[in-house]
């Protein structure tokens, strides 16, 4: 039998260790599937038709199926969770920005990136602090497909539960 070194807990990160300034690359991406995008939809209940009926779309101004945004936004948000948040968050704040400058096609992979935009302790919640991330997708081409500026509670290190 052999002996196991270290152990170490996959976590996101604790209060010290965000870092005003740093981009994060959230990898590996993620592919959009047809089925990902209709079973988002229908399990939201979002009826639009831009994003389940393929005739219907094919008459409209981007001439097929969209992805629904808030799957793009699902999807940007929760590639950033291993890396950054996972175990460490106490809450979600809200978001002070969202926003979709091109549209997301099934078959398209999309690629996350967060940077810490801002950071201070909570002044209600001892042992806590809020940090600001600002979210950004891309798909294969380049191109920002979503955005969106994020508040979060996360615990001090000192207060790790």
């Amino acid at each position: 039998m052999v002996e196991s070194g270290r152990e170490i807990l996959q976590r996101g990160l604790y209060f010290e260790e965000f870092e005003v300034g740093t981009k994060y690359l959230h990898r590996p991406g993620r592919t959009v599937s047809e089925a990902d995008n209709i079973l988002f939809t229908t399990m939201t209940m979002n009826t639009q038709s831009l994003h389940l009926d393929a005739a219907w779309a094919a008459t409209q101004p981007f001439g097929q199926r969209l992805v629904n945004s808030m799957l793009t936004l699902s999807i940007m948000v929760g590639s950033s969770v291993a890396q950054l948040t996972e175990g460490t968050i106490v809450a979600n704040l809200g978001f002070d920005s969202v926003g979709f400058p091109h549209p997301v096609y099934h078959g398209d992979t999309l690629y996350s990136e967060t940077v810490v935009s801002a950071k201070r302790l909570s002044e209600s919640r001892p042992g806590q602090g809020i940090v600001t991330l600002a979210h950004t997708a891309r798909n294969q081409d380049g191109e920002v497909v979503a955005q969106a500026v994020r508040n979060t509670l996360v615990w001090c290190q000192t207060e790790k539960r």
